[in-house]
């Protein structure tokens, strides 16, 4: 049986923290703005807690929050080619936020966005509306994240939306980890994947191709530490500045009868280990894609300890459809229309080995 217990407290600039606990006192604090993960804490193999989230030193940051720490990412997560895709006939401009690419929802996207708590008794449900022409995308649309707690560690994402128009639909999760509490670097991480292919990019980091991991510094199919591979001469790593990469993750395929296809069960995908904390961490989705991203664009970011971020001290791991897939052959698997209900599940399970 799973105990959980959830608790709010107010926060300033007119947000309020809620924390998920579970029978062993392990810890989630999300906002309200955003429908953002704040904090984790978890213990280590001698029992000692510590915050595995980076994070803003206050409340202030998450009203910007440029590097999208925590954020529920919407409507679309990652790239979208010169911010350009024509849907049914119709051509759409959404917003350019990095370069000429659409990046993460844009200037308004869901991580910025005040979100209702609502009832559950599952655990934290909020919902969000984003109206038609949000960012420039078509649509009302209606969504809503639940957060579960259970007594193994694990955090379960539920999301779920609906629209009365066509529209491009894309969410995922931007938590940065650090299995160390922040103690050092994420270079000793010991990463899994469970993907044969990844997406090269070109220099936008728009994906270009698909290639296989073999024989490259991207295959994580056994466990490897993070930080010999970043310095690998790759020449996928320097345009990137390490890694942002979607893999291709193994097939596992189920019918949803609201979608009117097949999409993919919920299994595991990828795990990370710090070596010192003895902290691992187990990743779970329904998703085609995952984000490995090795915080390149860290540097100089304040969070909570003295000393501002540097580069690759937070991963994230973001369970989602391929970057710029509503510009590819497989479009209407992203394309959300009135009557059906996207659904995406995604888990983040710590656990602790010896």
């Amino acid at each position: 049986m799973t105990h959980f217990k959830i608790t709010s407290s107010p926060a300033e600039h007119g947000m309020t923290l809620y924390t998920l606990r579970n029978a062993h006192d392990m810890r989630v604090v999300i906002s309200d703005r955003g429908a953002t993960l704040v904090s984790w804490w978890a213990p280590d193999r001698y029992g000692r807690e510590a915050d595995i989230l980076l994070g803003y030193p206050d409340t202030q940051g998450y009203l910007g929050n440029a590097a999208y720490f925590g954020g529920v990412i919407g409507r679309w997560g990652n790239r979208i080619a010169n911010g350009r895709f024509t849907l049914d006939g119709v051509d759409y401009q959404v917003d350019r936020n990095e370069g000429d690419n659409h990046l993460h929802g844009g200037k308004g996207g869901f991580h910025l966005m005040p979100w209702q708590v609502q009832a559950d008794p599952e655990g934290l449900r909020l919902t969000l509306s984003s109206p038609h022409g949000a960012a420039g995308f078509p649509g009302n649309v209606l969504a809503s994240v639940l957060y579960r707690l259970d007594d193994d560690g694990r955090l379960s994402i539920d999301y779920a939306a609906t629209t009365d128009a066509p529209t491009p639909i894309n969410l995922t999760s931007h938590g940065y980890f650090n299995l160390n509490g922040g103690t050092g670097d994420i270079c000793d991480h010991i990463l899994s994947i469970d993907a044969d292919r990844y997406l090269q990019v070109d220099r936008r980091l728009i994906p270009e191709k698909v290639a296989d991991v073999a024989g490259s510094a991207f295959d994580f199919r056994q466990p490897a530490p993070i930080g010999p591979r970043l310095s690998w001469p790759d020449e996928q790593l320097r345009i990137a500045g390490g890694f942002d990469h979607c893999y291709c993750l193994r097939a596992e395929q189920r019918a949803v009868p609201a979608l009117g296809r097949e999409v993919q069960a919920l299994r595991d995908v990828a795990t990370v280990y710090d070596p010192g904390s003895g902290r691992q961490l187990t990743v779970s989705t329904t998703e085609n894609g995952l984000q490995f991203y090795s915080g390149n664009f860290l540097e100089g970011v304040q969070g909570r300890a003295a000393r501002p971020y540097a580069v690759h001290d937070g991963f994230c791991l973001e369970a989602q459809a391929y970057p710029d897939q509503i510009n590819g052959p497989d479009k209407e698997a992203v394309i959300l229309r009135p009557g059906q209900i996207y659904r995406q599940a995604t888990t983040y399970r710590v656990t602790v080995r010896e």
